[in-house]
């Protein structure tokens, strides 16, 4: 949402009639609120949202007839704002995605406010999957009920926040194939990138907890004879997301390999993601990819701090990251993941960090033909 608006206060917040109470927040205004924090209800805009059931956008509070003399913009020093209602799934109002900022801001124009309901209906999906998800744990006491949790955490998942999501990818290409003014494009772009990313963090979730359920991911191997193709894909779609850093590509693999394709372009695409991100900005990323005396062997490497060894044996582990104090993204299950994915192929995963140039390459039996 901020990203989208320019907003640099942005919340979601649980609202009742005698209380306000911050959900989720990113405050780069410096308000001090935290999650679990409240604010007096009835000095907010959101408790007006809340009565009235409706959707309150300002884009310039000292020209707004209705709130330029409203006490709230006083208090809080807002010059743009805009509150979504959000609604559980019965349809009960459950709060609101709100954000404010000093300056004046356009946030009226229909996309956007289409765009952001979309959002708030995203929330009210995962309110209620987290919903749901504690009830069962309460209610479940032995390994049996935990293992039927977990499934039912993966139809959630699949199910509830896939729908929305769909709608807002959706939505998204919408925007772009209509075409419009560069500011609209750009917005419908960032949607859509952002929407992407949640999908695969769906898949790396959903992948990660079947791998638990079932002591690894399972996968059908069969004969690939575009293994190439389908891996210098991968390397373009990467490429789309970081089109200012460069990707040399050497691949080189003929005939028949036996492997999962889908798996070995996902594999490819978590190692290409992670190398882009920790990469030294302005270096190229290699991708190497070839069949030696029967063997697959995938590289991707990229240049930067070397890892220390104590940490190199912790990069496969689910959830760890070394991001010293830096913001986070995404879940942290890629390596993971790809790891993963090297043992369900008969292979491994292992890499090498020294003289500033992290190298992790994926070896498996090719079954070449």
């Amino acid at each position: 949402m901020a990203e989208m608006t320019g907003l640099r206060f942005v919340c979601v917040a649980h609202v009742t009639p005698a209380s306000w109470t911050t959900c989720a927040v990113l405050d780069l205004l410096g308000f001090g609120l935290q999650p679990g924090d409240p604010l007096d209800v009835t000095t907010t805009l959101c408790d007006s949202v809340r009565k009235a059931d409706a959707v309150i956008v300002i884009d310039h509070v000292s020209k707004d007839e209705l709130f330029r003399d409203h006490p709230c913009p006083r208090q809080y020093g807002f010059e743009s704002y805009i509150s979504i209602p959000i609604y559980d799934t019965a349809g009960a109002f459950f709060g609101t995605l709100c954000g404010l900022d000093p300056k004046p801001l356009v946030l009226s124009e229909s996309k956007t406010v289409k765009s952001l309901e979309l959002f708030a209906q995203l929330i009210s999906k995962q309110l209620e999957a987290e919903r749901r998800h504690a009830e069962r744990i309460s209610e479940l006491t032995d390994e049996k009920a935990t293992a039927l949790l977990r499934e039912g955490f993966i139809a959630v998942l699949g199910h509830d926040i896939r729908t929305p999501l769909s709608s807002i990818l959706h939505g998204a290409q919408i925007l772009q194939q209509r075409g419009g003014d560069s500011t609209t494009l750009t917005v419908a772009r960032t949607i859509q990138r952002s929407g992407q990313r949640i999908g695969r963090m769906i898949d790396d979730v959903l992948d990660f907890v079947r791998g638990r359920l079932g002591g690894g991911i399972a996968l059908e191997l069969e004969p690939v004879t575009d293994l190439a193709e389908a891996l210098a894909q991968t390397v373009v779609e990467c490429q789309s997301e970081y089109p200012q850093r460069a990707i040399v590509t050497d691949i080189a693999i003929p005939g028949t390999v036996w492997c999962n394709r889908d798996r070995m372009t996902q594999l490819l695409s978590n190692l290409l993601s992670n190398a882009l991100r920790y990469g030294e900005p302005g270096t190229p990323v290699r991708v190497d990819a070839r069949v030696e005396d029967g063997t697959f062997r995938l590289t991707v490497a990229n240049e930067g701090e070397t890892i220390a060894p104590d940490k190199l044996g912790k990069l496969f582990q689910p959830y760890w990251r070394d991001d010293d104090g830096q913001p986070r993204r995404g879940l942290g299950l890629g390596l993971y993941i790809a790891s993963e994915i090297a043992h369900a192929h008969g292979g491994k995963l292992h890499v090498v960090s020294r003289d500033r140039r992290t190298a992790f390459t994926c070896s498996a039996p090719a079954g070449l033909r």
